[in-house]
């Protein structure tokens, strides 16, 4: 009894379930009443506006004349007209020094004196025995003329004068040596010497620096190398001095192009007698060509990428393949030195699905008026 039971409760279960299954089935095969998906419908277009396609949106920009500086921007370092580390050629004991930190030295101030107690010695025995030479040579002479002496006694004192007149050179070399003095006007920078310190020979002592008028050195790509040219005007400016600009001439350029960076090493002349800058700051650099008039100007999203630069240009609400000439970039914008006029409209979002002869409709908030159609 129990058997059949079981039996009956499995058959009930496969009846429903093949009853679930039919009335799937009828209900995925029923007809739907809805619209045909927009890709399916009669007519439409496909992408790229093709044969009896509606209008691709896109965005557009008129080709704007503009006038500007012509310049190149590059960064450089400021370096000293003069600089120098101070070395002593002789060792020796510091005996004074002749400066404060951070000063204003005059050319040939003395800086550091070193002991020259022995240099000095040996200067005025030179001098004494350079004395005695000259008073032999003389008193040979005389004996010369009164035939007492013979040419080559005289000669022989006078080669003597002129070992001593070369020995008290010497001597006086050696003394000038123990006293250090500025090459040129310049600040001093800080020292780390005392009097009483030994020195030796080469050591650096301290370093001069002269800081009325800056070099500023930097480096332009070789494509600017015919538009270069000395006393061309240079504009300066800091990130220690945020705001202040320091005006400057082109100096020299090098004649030797980088091979490994292909660039140009060029050398400006910054007059900086306020003292505001100080050697090795970076600086940005502005270096002015002219006054450029009427440029045409297209945004940068405008260029088709390629082996020539191109853009698409909006006629009668068609696209346009032109080709290009460009001239520089600024602000997010580049110059059309060929291929368009003042006022076209050109294609600035959308273009990479276009083709030649392609319908367009303008659309976007910098559309412009009477930009829609084209010209």
């Amino acid at each position: 009894m129990k058997k059949k039971n079981h039996l009956g409760i499995v058959a009930l279960a496969l009846a429903g379930l093949l009853a679930v299954g039919y009335f799937a089935y009828v209900a995925n095969r029923a007809p739907s009443n809805g619209p045909l998906p927009a890709a399916a419908a009669p007519g439409a277009g496909g992408a790229g506006g093709k044969p009896g396609g509606s209008a691709m949106a896109i965005e557009v920009a008129r080709v704007k004349v503009s006038d500007f500086a012509d310049d190149v921007a590059a960064v450089g370092t400021l370096k000293s007209r003069e600089s120098v580390v101070l070395r002593p050629e002789t060792p020796g004991r510091v005996s004074a020094v002749g400066f404060k930190d951070g000063s204003i030295v005059a050319r040939g101030a003395l800086l550091v004196a070193l002991d020259a107690a022995i240099p000095e010695a040996e200067l005025a025995q030179a001098k004494a025995n350079l004395a005695l030479a000259k008073s032999n040579h003389q008193r040979n002479q005389e004996l010369l003329g009164k035939k007492f002496l013979s040419e080559q006694a005289v000669e022989s004192s006078a080669a003597t004068l002129k070992i001593q007149e070369a020995a008290v050179q010497l001597a006086a070399a050696k003394v000038a040596r123990t006293r250090i003095v500025a090459p040129f006007k310049g600040m001093v920078g800080l020292r780390n010497i005392s009097v009483g310190d030994y020195v030796k020979e080469g050591q650096d002592l301290i370093n001069i620096e002269d800081i009325a008028t800056l070099r500023v050195d930097f480096r332009l790509p070789e494509s600017y190398l015919g538009r270069l040219k000395p006393g061309q005007s240079v504009e300066v400016t800091s990130d220690a001095l945020p705001g202040e600009r320091f005006p400057a001439r082109l100096e020299a350029v090098d004649p030797l192009v980088d091979q490994g960076g292909r660039a140009i090493s060029a050398r400006a002349r910054l007059d900086n007698a306020a003292g505001k800058l100080r050697p090795g700051l970076f600086v940005r650099v502005r270096l002015l060509f002219g006054e450029r008039q009427a440029v045409l100007m297209v945004p940068e999203q405008a260029i088709v990428p390629g082996t020539q630069p191109a853009v698409y240009r909006v006629v009668d609400g068609k696209a346009v393949l032109v080709k290009v000439k460009l001239g520089v970039r600024r602000a997010a914008q580049v110059e059309v030195v060929d291929g368009l006029a003042a006022d076209d409209v050109v294609v600035t979002a959308g273009q990479l699905k276009l083709r030649e002869g392609a319908a367009v409709r303008a659309v976007g908030a910098d559309t412009p008026a009477a930009g829609a159609p084209g010209k």
